[in-house]
């Protein structure tokens, strides 16, 4: 009997081990992408908002390039007018307490606290950089109690550069203890553009494998 409960718990082990490894995102596909045409060369296109903290963008966009040269994109030349523009957003929220969970009904006592609920935003989507938090009660011993959670979501919208026409949009989304670290980040752009051109609005499971 021990050494079957030994070898269930050795299996546990080693598959929360396999699903550190990689990342599940729900990813959604929009757009017109034309059947015949292929990947060609892109840009990155940023609005103003993004344009105002280059660094924050930059490494969002750096994150993204890996995914859109997969997907068969590839850099325009220096001075050479790209065949599409690209767009790209992406959102870390972490999640506290909901201000309802009042801990004076956990485990018969009250501990109390005061802080709330943090935001962290990896630009709005196709939009700039922003960070919020509001205050709630009820924040302190009872949310430390469990680590952290953060909600992420990216975003990319692939434009027709001599139109302007929205030709593909792609989102992925997904939520862990992690927040948004830049490997993260990337692994969500890669399942955003795993199945280009495919389109498919509904909802659906893409797993990509993290580094190391």
């Amino acid at each position: 009997m021990r050494t079957r409960i030994c070898l269930l718990l050795t299996a546990a082990l080693l598959s929360a081990c396999a699903g550190m490894n990689s990342l599940r995102s729900d990813v959604s596909t929009f757009g017109e992408w034309p059947a015949e045409r292929k990947a060609g060369t892109y840009a990155f296109d940023r609005l103003p908002s993004q344009q105002a903290q280059p660094p924050l963008q930059e490494a969002l966009e750096a994150a993204a390039r890996p995914a859109l040269e997969a997907a068969g994109f590839k850099p325009a030349a220096e001075g050479a007018e790209a065949e599409v523009l690209v767009q790209i957003g992406g959102r870390v929220t972490r999640l506290g307490p909901s201000p309802w969970d009042d801990p004076f009904w956990w485990r018969g006592g009250y501990y109390g606290g005061f802080g709330g609920y943090y935001g962290a935003y990896y630009g709005s989507f196709y939009g700039g950089w922003r960070h919020g938090r509001w205050g709630g009660p009820y924040w302190g011993w009872y949310g430390a109690m469990d680590p952290p959670r953060y909600e992420r979501e990216v975003a990319l919208l692939i434009r027709d550069r001599s139109s302007g026409k929205p030709v593909y949009e792609t989102r992925a989304s997904g939520d862990g203890y992690s927040s948004g670290s830049v490997e993260i980040l990337r692994a969500m752009f890669e399942a955003a553009l795993k199945d280009f051109p495919a389109i498919d609005a509904k909802p659906r499971s893409v797993i990509v494998q993290l580094p190391g």
